[in-house]
């Protein structure tokens, strides 16, 4: 009982330092609310308008070939009647002026028949279609490379049919000549049917429907999670400086003397760091939730059990720190460049999910990689509770690393 008393006083002690310290908490619990305005403000509307994508079609044939047939076919007639997130197919009649404009980044791409494609299709030896990208348009790469497929797939079944055709006049399946001109009068007639199914006027179609309005997500969403990760580590961490202090100044010696327990003086001091913490993430969503308008997801406990254990974890770091430091300066520094290092690294400052694979890879040997992680599956992606459980165990992985190096390096004099 009187151990628990001890620990109590401890931590009442260095939360009220804390409470008092207008420095403190304006830089670890109002300042941090200065960069999510900014960034609220900056991103704001990001996300709200879906950009109809444009893809180009061009054709190096005369205009009497297969391919001009293919591009007034697939060209998008009347702008005005697209509803939002359709399609919009334009007909480039230049392949210079059509490739200048990818060079220049006025397009993202274009799809392109050869000048003997009809050539090809219809004496049976191929042919081919190019597609024009630029290597950042993702989207327009994969819609390009699908309607290409889709075109060689639909005029290759009919090639197939002509073939067939042909093979049985050529080996007599016709009973006579007249047989044959009914044939050849016949003929496009029996290619716009497959199956038993008249084919379409266009060879590519397709549907769009809307299941609702495209809207913006709060950025606050995304970016109160990162500062909490980063100031409620930074401000444990300058905890250590403290806690130095307190050991060259002998304080952790007179209460040593007092009879409270070498556990006690440790367990006080991590509640008190722990309590700083709790009063940052309680202040952080609070804000995120009136002021932002921030979503906690799909389960609000799974996010407040996240930034709880953040909060153990940078007290078991601020302690651990504490006992590899010799001076307060050293402590302090320290505590400055682990925070600043970590914080970009785990993706405090930008999404991991955008950063290159080998910062991923990085970020995974960080606490804030896994607790940024596991806020954008809760938050962004709209995950349950189990989702970020792997996030939740390597928090705790990295509490018992802490804390056992720790408990092994205490000690309560500067000697």
């Amino acid at each position: 009982m009187k151990s628990l008393r001890d620990v109590w006083f401890i931590a009442v002690k260095d939360l009220k330092l804390f409470v008092t310290d207008r420095m403190a908490l304006g830089a670890f619990v109002l300042f941090p609310f200065l960069f999510v305005a900014l960034f609220s403000f900056v991103m704001g509307g990001v996300g709200s308008e879906d950009e109809r994508m444009e893809l180009h079609i061009v054709t190096q044939e005369d205009s009497d070939g297969l391919s001009h047939q293919i591009a007034k076919a697939m060209e998008t007639e009347d702008e005005a009647e697209l509803e939002p997130g359709e399609l919009m197919v334009i007909w480039d009649e230049d392949y210079e002026e059509a490739l200048q404009a990818v060079v220049d980044d006025r397009s993202n791409g274009f799809l392109a028949f050869p000048e003997d494609f009809s050539d090809g299709i219809s004496l049976g030896h191929g042919s081919s279609i190019e597609v024009v990208i630029d290597p950042e348009a993702t989207y327009d790469r994969a819609a390009l490379n699908s309607i290409a497929e889709a075109i060689a797939t639909q005029v290759g079944l009919q090639q197939v049919v002509r073939s067939a055709i042909t093979g049985f006049t050529l080996e007599g399946w016709l009973a006579s000549p007249d047989d044959a001109a009914r044939i050849d009068r016949e003929t496009p007639e029996l290619l716009s049917v497959q199956g038993g199914v008249r084919m379409r006027p266009s060879l590519i179609e397709y549907e769009v429907e809307t299941v609702g309005e495209v809207e913006a997500e709060e950025p606050s969403t995304f970016v109160i999670p990162g500062y909490l990760v980063m100031f409620v580590f930074m401000a444990a961490a300058f905890s250590a400086e403290i806690i130095v202090r307190e050991r060259q100044n002998n304080t952790l010696e007179r209460l040593l003397a007092t009879s409270v327990s070498r556990a006690s003086i440790l367990g006080g001091i991590f509640a008190g760091t722990a309590a700083k913490g709790l009063i940052q993430i309680a202040v952080f969503w609070t804000v995120g939730l009136l002021v932002f308008n921030m979503d906690l997801g799909n389960s609000p406990a799974a996010a407040v059990l996240l930034s709880f254990l953040m909060v153990v974890m940078s007290s078991a770091f601020a302690i651990m720190l504490a006992t590899i430091a010799r001076t307060q300066r050293s402590a302090g520094s320290i505590a400055l460049v682990a925070s600043l290092v970590l914080a970009p690294l785990g993706g405090c400052w930008w999404p991991l999910f955008v950063t290159p694979r080998w910062m991923q890879f990085l970020a995974k040997m960080t606490p804030h990689g896994w607790a940024t992680t596991g806020f954008n599956k809760l938050l962004v992606f709209g995950g349950d509770f189990s989702a970020a459980v792997p996030e939740m165990l390597a928090l705790l992985g990295f509490t018992a690393l802490f804390a056992a190096i720790a408990l092994l390096r205490f000690r309560t004099s500067a000697v």
